[in-house]
């Protein structure tokens, strides 16, 4: 590599792709070298903010230059598997959005062939990176919860109603793929009901289940079509419960010092009782750094130091097959799927 420095080409300057080649390009360990779009209006955007960088419409020159050491794919959600499969197998790295895929096998076929060249594949599951769900990361780790039951989401707002996806999975990645890492289980079975008010076979709203093989749940309310702004994940532990509360300026994390506990008594006859206890609320501090700079910052050290990027195709896969599965329950009614199934 150049001096120490991960060369890096951004493909797809839309909506989000200007985010990544802005903290890219400020990374003191990568240097973006490429910015690529189909748009020249894009193109024009792209010149102005990064004036040393060659901005393009041909994929072909990033895909062709040997010196560049990795593609991030930041375009419409149809063309990630394609264009990561490009990438791919022209021996680069790949940061590929979210979803990774819209199906599953698409999603296991990237996985398989990245490992196959021994290339870092990582997906942008932006709140794995966030700090305030390494605090909850931490705390269940460590043990502070105890034996977690259930862990449940909110992600609402009026609107941004699309056409082209239901709120399953504009919205479902992020919740999805912070509750699949807290846990640091494979998801097992899942559910999803759904209704569709605004638009025919888009659903506004979507409620999900996800079951996993310890017995653990996760529920998702996921929803354009709210009165209110919500980004809320809370777990419920044993010993305590903990809450992410992304709307929140100075309490994004809070521990209620919570919990029930079953006690069997030693005579037969009095069988089991329920403890329940209440103790303090702490708020720990949360540090402030951009979860999407930690992230890039993340995607280039893996390069680098040859580590396993946290959001790795694996999890991108884990990810894929719950979403995959609850818009298979979406068109069935509600029947339980299992991820095995797809």
């Amino acid at each position: 590599m150049n001096d120490e420095k991960v060369r890096v080409g951004v493909v797809g300057l839309g909506y989000w792709g200007p985010n990544l080649a802005r903290n890219f390009d400020r990374l003191a360990n990568a240097e973006l070298a490429y910015c690529c779009d189909l748009d020249e209006a894009n193109l024009v955007k792209a010149r102005e903010l990064f004036p040393n960088v060659l901005a393009t419409d041909d994929l072909g020159r990033l895909l062709g230059d040997d010196a560049l050491d990795a593609v991030v794919v930041a375009t419409p959600v149809p063309a990630h598997y394609a264009l990561g499969k490009r990438v791919l197998e022209a021996g680069k790295h790949a940061f590929i959005e979210k979803p990774i895929a819209l199906k599953a096998d698409e999603a296991e076929d990237l996985l398989v062939t990245a490992e196959a060249k021994g290339l870092k594949l990582m997906v942008g599951h932006l709140l794995e990176y966030h700090p305030a769900v390494a605090k909850m990361k931490e705390l269940i780790d460590a043990g502070e919860l105890g034996r977690v039951f259930y862990a449940y989401a909110n992600r609402l707002n009026l609107g941004k109603v699309r056409k082209d996806e239901n709120a399953l999975w504009s919205l479902g990645p992020h919740d999805i793929s912070v509750i699949n890492y807290l846990t640091g289980e494979e998801p097992e079975e899942v559910s999803a009901r759904g209704e569709c008010y605004l638009q025919d076979d888009v659903e506004d709203v979507v409620f999900g289940y996800i079951r996993y093989r310890s017995g653990m749940v996760g529920h998702l309310h996921l929803s354009w079509l709210d009165p209110h702004k919500s980004r809320k994940i809370t777990v419920v532990g044993e010993k305590k419960m903990v809450v992410f509360d992304d709307m929140e300026a100075d309490r994004k994390v809070t521990v209620y010092d919570k919990g029930a506990t079953t006690t069997r008594t030693k005579f037969e006859t009095y069988g089991e009782f329920v403890t329940l206890h209440f103790g303090d609320i702490h708020i720990p501090r949360i540090g402030n750094d951009e979860p999407l700079r930690i992230e890039c910052q993340h995607f280039v050290d893996c390069i680098l130091n040859d580590e396993q990027p946290r959001s790795d195709g694996r999890d991108a896969l884990n990810v894929v097959r719950v979403l995959e599965a609850m818009e298979r329950s979406l068109r069935e009614g509600g029947r339980p799927v299992k991820t095995t199934e797809l």
